[in-house]
């Protein structure tokens, strides 16, 4: 195997290739800590090697290999990270799907990553009976008893983890631009695409961040089929630091939990950071270990939090499919910049036909690396969805951005329908499909309205079918076991009709002009709170 390139942008295998890397990690520091766990389990680096090379061998005797896909649908936990880099240790692919899928959305992600495995949780595999399955034909159920799921031949837990502790053989050796996972990321016009990512990605991804070292202890708060769970695990990796694993966000925990595991960074999405700062105020507010955050987006509410608690906060644009183009000084001024172009990349902001707008403008942020393999490598069995994507050489990110004088970028809106709720991407277009398979429903358009806590909410404008009647309460009843929990919309509004163009298309701007009219109905204030469903 090859251990450096005579490219010199390309880093060493031992540095970027998750194999040869944990595999020089057990061999520098065995016995240093690399993950805790929220049940108690905690790893050292020769501890994580061993976990990953016995789930390798198990998948292997299931019939994966080199290149393979295989579907994971695990929550936060030591399950999760064994199977990622059991799969990696193989040459394999990694494939999250979203704990909250279920219906159309679920068989959409099955059937494209044409996966013939999966690993899932007890609590989420019974879904599936559901759904048209595709190639799926095993499954390994962990955390319980298997549901019956026609079709599928059950495996135990415990083949993955088999008394085999030898080093799989590859068919030749893992690549830095080889893929290393399939993260799907929310449609806009469409279904979820699968983003094909590289190691050299996710390595490049991490790169940037200006802080991190093997001292440094990272709260993994975000799931795994999200680049805010799956970028900060491979850059202590990658540095030869640790990370703690969490389930979820807490703002009741939070701080505790910083305190019992010793973390020194995290990152806050959305609402998290206004959730910490609403909690009031107490002696100990500096006594605690963290020492850094990262805040997406950063207000004057983030720069707030972190004089108050004593950090350093940092902010940052990214994407399941670029690799942090946009990285900001330590609490960064002005307020709500995502800071200036990283070394190695370039950026532009366009108009509709790729030509830049003028300074101070707003247009399309596009981008693109000067490191081979550094941003996703297309969209997993959609070429007219990466043709569209990388059209004219860049990766168009679909979102709004201005630039100032000074080169600091700020983040406008969503040129695309996505709506960003506590940190979820949503996707309109799956919102109005579950919405429209109503019987009562002639069309629904979901637009993103603002939220008390930063981000969006979503708004449902739906129009009935001649002569029929339907109460709010019952849509968002019928939507329950059809979407997850962070696509419900918050706001219905009932019309007549969908303001439309000459062409037919849904208006949405005036929708969201509009906004929270007089008649808009609050499932909230009617005592309808939906929460995400504990899995394990």
């Amino acid at each position: 195997m090859p251990e450096t390139f005579a490219d010199p942008r390309i880093p060493a295998v031992e540095r970027c290739v998750l194999r040869p890397l944990l595999e020089r990690r057990a061999r520098e520091t065995p016995e240093r800590t690399f993950a805790r766990f929220a049940d108690g389990t905690v790893w050292t680096y020769g501890q994580a090697r061993a976990m990953a090379i016995r789930t390798a061998n198990g998948l292997r005797a299931l019939g994966v290999g080199q290149g393979d896909v295989v579907l994971a649908w695990l929550p936060n936990g030591p399950e999760v990270i064994r199977l990622w880099f059991g799969l990696n240790y193989l040459g394999a692919v990694f494939a999250p799907i979203n704990l909250a899928y279920r219906g159309r959305l679920l068989e959409h992600v099955v059937d494209n990553a044409g996966a013939s495995l999966i690993v899932a949780h007890a609590d989420l595999y019974g879904r599936l009976a559901d759904v048209k399955r595709a190639a799926l034909a095993r499954a390994v159920v962990v955390g319980g008893p298997a549901a019956d799921v026609p079709g599928i031949a059950v495996h135990a837990a415990e083949s993955l983890l088999p008394d085999d502790c030898n080093l799989p053989a590859l068919e030749r050796a893992i690549m830095p631009w080889d893929m290393q996972s399939i993260i799907y990321t929310s449609g806009t016009t469409g279904p979820s695409k699968g983003v094909m990512s590289s190691y050299l990605q996710l390595y490049s991804m991490g790169e940037p961040m200006q802080f991190g070292t093997a001292d440094d202890r990272f709260m993994i708060n975000l799931p795994m089929f999200h680049v805010g769970g799956t970028f900060p695990t491979y850059a202590m990796l990658v540095r030869g630091g640790s990370i703690v694993m969490v389930d979820a966000f807490d703002t009741a925990r939070f701080w505790s939990d910083i305190r019992e595991t010793g973390t020194t960074a995290v990152v806050l999405l959305g609402a998290m950071a206004g959730f910490l700062m609403k909690q009031p105020p107490r002696a100990d507010d500096r006594d605690h270990p963290l020492r850094h955050a990262i805040i997406v987006p950063i207000g004057e509410e983030a720069l707030a939090l972190g004089e108050r608690f004593g950090i350093a906060v940092w902010s940052h644009f990214n994407m399941t499919e670029i690799s942090m183009p946009l990285v900001s000084a330590r609490d960064p001024r002005p307020a709500g910049t995502c800071g200036r172009p990283r070394a190695g990349v370039e950026v532009r902001i366009v108009d509709a036909h790729d030509c830049e707008v003028p300074e101070g403008q707003t247009g399309e942020l596009i981008v693109r690396a000067d490191r081979p393999w550094a941003m996703n490598h297309g969209y997993y069995r959609n070429p007219e969805a990466t043709a569209a994507a990388w059209r004219n050489g860049w990766f168009h990110t679909g979102d709004l951005f201005r630039a100032d004088a000074a080169g600091n970028y700020f983040f406008v809106d969503r040129l695309k329908d996505a709506i960003r709720r506590r940190g979820e991407n949503i996707s309109s277009y799956e919102v109005e499909v579950e919405i429209c398979a109503h019987a009562a429903v002639k069309e629904a358009a979901a637009v993103a309205v603002p939220s008390e806590f930063g981000e969006d909410e979503v708004l449902a404008v739906v129009a009935l079918a001649e002569g029929a009647s339907l109460a709010p309460a019952a849509l968002i009843e019928f939507l329950l076991p059809r979407l997850p929990h962070f696509m419900i919309p918050r706001y219905l509004r009932f019309v007549a009709d969908l303001p439309k163009t000459p062409t037919q298309k849904v208006q949405k701007y005036l929708l969201r002009s509009e906004g929270l009219t007089a008649e808009v109905w609050d499932r909230e204030q009617a005592g309808i709170r939906i929460r995400r469903e504990k899995i394990g």
